[in-house]
C-alpha cells in the first residue's frame, strides 16, 4: 500500500493523504467495481461515466492519476488521454483495453499514456501501476518546486546549500561556533563540502576581513610542508633564494584551513602543536620567532581518534585541534537536498556551457535520489556537468546519466546515532519477505500463506526473484 504523508508545521503529526484516482468508464458497474477495489487498497477514487465530465472534474480537482477505458461512447480513451496529457503533462493516465495486443500498445504510446492494462484488470497489477504513477507524479512536482526554489534564489548560508535536517543542524552549529576563536575539526567523507564549511566559519567570524588560506596536507611533500606552513629564510635549503613568509604569517588575523590533517607527518605534528600553544612560528633556517594570530580549522575524512590510538597521530595535538567538532553529512543522508543541489549545478553548468537545459525529468530525478553517491556532492556535480554537456533535450533524462547512476541502489538508508537503520517501508517489507522465503526454503506457496497474501501477489512484488513462475493446478491457459 502506498502511504503519503502531508507536511505539517513543526511539531504537528503528519496527515496520511490517500492518492486521488479518477476512474472513467461508461460502464457504471465497472466504475463501481474499480472504485470499491481501489478504496479498499488505500486510494481515494472519483468515478465518471462521461469523458467530458471527467475533463471538467480535472479542471476543478487535484487528481494524482487517471484510469480510463479505451472503448467508450462519444469520446474514446485515446482521445481523452491525449487531451489530458496536452493540458496536464504531469498527470499520468492508465488505459484499460480488452485486448493487450501490439496495436493497443502502439496506440497507448502515441497518446503518451503512462501504462495500459487488460480489461477486466488484475487489481493487484493495477494497484502496482497506480502506486508507481503516483510516486512519479509526486516526484515530478517536487522537481518542479525545487526548480522554482533555485530559480528564485534559494537562501544560501555562505555558499552552503541544503534544507535537510542534517544540513539545518550543521548551519545552526556553524552560526554558533563562528563567533568564537576555538579550533574546529570538520569531519566527513570526501566530497561532502568540508572546505565550504570552513569558509562559512571564516565569513561569519570577526576575522572575515582578513585572509582565508587553505592547504591540503596530502598534496605537498613532507620536505616542503614545514616551509609552506611556517616560512623559510634565504639559504635555508636549495632554491631558497629569498625569505618567504609561511601560511601562518600570510593569514595573519584570518583563518587557516588544513584539509586532510591526518596526513600531517609525525615529525611536523609537535611543531604545529607548539605554534598553536605559543602563537608563534619559527621559519625554516631561522633562529627567530614570529608572532602569529590565526584561527585554525582542520578537516579529515578518516577516524582521527583511531589514528591516535594507533600512535599515528599525537593525542595532545588531536585534542588541541578538536575543541569543537563539526560533522559534514554524506549526501545519501540529505534526502531531497540531492535534487536541490542537482538543479543548482544544472543551472550553473547550463549558463557556463550556454546550453538551454532547464531541469530534470521525473525518471531522472528518481535515479538521482536512488543512488548512494559514494563521492558525495563532488560526484553529483560531476554527474550533472556531464549530463548537461551530453543531453539532447531541455530536461535531463535517465539516458543522460552514467551507467553507475542508472543502475543505482534500489534503497538509500540513513542511520541514527544509536546505530539503528532507517529505511523505507518497502525495504522493510522486502527484507521480511526474504526472511520468510529463507525460512520456507523458497516455497512461495507456503510463504504466501504465512504472509497472508496469494502466491501471485507475492511473485509480482518488484523485489521477487524474476524466474518463470511454476504453474499451479488450474493455472493452465485456455485457448
Amino acid at each position: 500500500m502506498l502511504i503519503l504523508l502531508a507536511v505539517e508545521p513543526s511539531g504537528a503529526t503528519p496527515r496520511v493523504v490517500r492518492p486521488q484516482v479518477l476512474v472513467v468508464d461508461d460502464d457504471r458497474s465497472m466504475c463501481d467495481l474499480l472504485g470499491a477495489e481501489l478504496a479498499a487498497r488505500g486510494f481515494e477514487p472519483s468515478l465518471e461515466t462521461d469523458p467530458e465530465r471527467a475533463l471538467e472534474t480535472l479542471r476543478s480537482r487535484n487528481v494524482d492519476v487517471v484510469i480510463t477505458d479505451l472503448k467508450m461512447r462519444g469520446m474514446n480513451g485515446l482521445e481523452l488521454c491525449e487531451r489530458i496529457v496536452a493540458a496536464r503533462p504531469d498527470l499520468p493516465v492508465v488505459l484499460l483495453t480488452a485486448h493487450a495486443d501490439l496495436e493497443a500498445a502502439v496506440a497507448a504510446l502515441r497518446v503518451r499514456a503512462f501504462d495500459f492494462q487488460t480489461k477486466p484488470p488484475d487489481i493487484d497489477a493495477l494497484v502496482a501501476v497506480l502506486e508507481r504513477a503516483v510516486r512519479q507524479r509526486r516526484l515530478a512536482e517536487e522537481v518542479r518546486e525545487l526548480g522554482e526554489e533555485v530559480a528564485a534564489g534559494p537562501e544560501h548560508f555562505e555558499g552552503i546549500l541544503g534544507a535537510s535536517p542534517p544540513m539545518r543542524e550543521l548551519v545552526q552549529l556553524v552560526g554558533r561556533v563562528a563567533a568564537v576563536d576555538a579550533a574546529v575539526l570538520i569531519r566527513g567523507e570526501s566530497g561532502t563540502g568540508k572546505e565550504l564549511v570552513a569558509r562559512a566559519l571564516h565569513e561569519r567570524s570577526r576575522r572575515r576581513g582578513a585572509a582565508f588560506v587553505a592547504l591540503n596536507c596530502a598534496a605537498i611533500p613532507e620536505s616542503l610542508l614545514e616551509a609552506e606552513l611556517f616560512g623559510h629564510v634565504r639559504g635555508a635549503f636549495t632554491d631558497a633564494r629569498a625569505d618567504r613568509a609561511g601560511l601562518f604569517e600570510r593569514a595573519r588575523g584570518g583563518t587557516i584551513f588544513l584539509d586532510e590533517i591526518a596526513e600531517l607527518h609525525v615529525s611536523l605534528q609537535p611543531k604545529l602543536l607548539r605554534a598553536l600553544q605559543e602563537r608563534t612560528v619559527r621559519p625554516v633556517g631561522s633562529d627567530r620567532e614570529v608572532e602569529v594570530d590565526v584561527r585554525l580549522v582542520t578537516a579529515t575524512n578518516t577516524d582521527l581518534l583511531s589514528a591516535v590510538e594507533k600512535r599515528q597521530f599525537r593525542a595532545d595535538l588531536y585534542y588541541r585541534l578538536n575543541v569543537i567538532e563539526i560533522v559534514a553529512p554524506p549526501l545519501r543522508e540529505r534526502g531531497r537536498d540531492v535534487l536541490l543541489l542537482a538543479q543548482h549545478f544544472l543551472e550553473q553548468c547550463a549558463r557556463a556551457m550556454s546550453r538551454e537545459v532547464v531541469g530534470l525529468t521525473a525518471s531522472c530525478a528518481a535515479k538521482l535520489t536512488a543512488y548512494s553517491w559514494p563521492g558525495n556532492v563532488r560526484e553529483l556535480a560531476n554527474v550533472i556537468e556531464r549530463a548537461v554537456a551530453l543531453t539532447r533535450s531541455s530536461r535531463l533524462t535517465v539516458d543522460d546519466l552514467p551507467e553507475a547512476v542508472r543502475a543505482g541502489d534500489p534503497v538509500r538508508s540513513a542511520t541514527l546515532a544509536s546505530g539503528e537503520e532507517l529505511v523505507p517501508l518497502e525495504e522493510v517489507e522486502r527484507r521480511y519477505i526474504r526472511r520468510v522465503m529463507q525460512a520456507t526454503g523458497g516455497n512461495k506457496t507456503l510463504a504466501a500463506q504465512i504472509l497472508g497474501v496469494d502466491r501471485r501477489t507475492l511473485y509480482r512484488k518488484d523485489w521477487a526473484e524474476k524466474r518463470p513462475e511454476p504453474k499451479a493446478p488450474g493455472d493452465e491457459e485456455v485457448s
